[in-house]
């Protein structure tokens, strides 16, 4: 039998993101139907008999903060590039703004 994440997590009183973290970890064994997650009651009740201290914690995520103070610098740098420190106005990317006043056209 195929159980769901959510009929899962109320049977062991997990939040279902710690299960779909479990999974991707391979911390517990799983089943994946194309997107989907299911696990077999065969096989969970097998996990939880081997896991000695309980139903194990999740792995924290590597850096967290870390990822998101690139993203930051690279926010920062880009704004530097388009904005002027005048008025927040963007400056032209193409040299065809004002192309007829350069030429003599206007």
């Amino acid at each position: 039998m195929l159980l769901t994440v959510k009929d899962l997590s109320q049977e062991l009183q997990v939040n279902s993101s710690t299960l779909y973290a479990w999974a991707k970890q391979g911390k517990i064994p799983c089943k994946r139907l194309h997107r989907l997650v299911r696990f077999e009651r065969g096989e969970i009740d097998t996990w939880l008999a081997s896991c000695p201290n309980g139903i194990p914690a999740p792995l924290p995520d590597i850096c967290p903060d870390a990822s998101r103070i690139d993203v930051d610098a690279l926010i920062a740098s880009a704004k530097r590039e388009v904005y002027t420190p005048r008025h927040g106005e963007t400056r032209p990317k193409s040299s065809l703004i004002r192309k007829g006043e350069q030429d003599g056209a206007v």
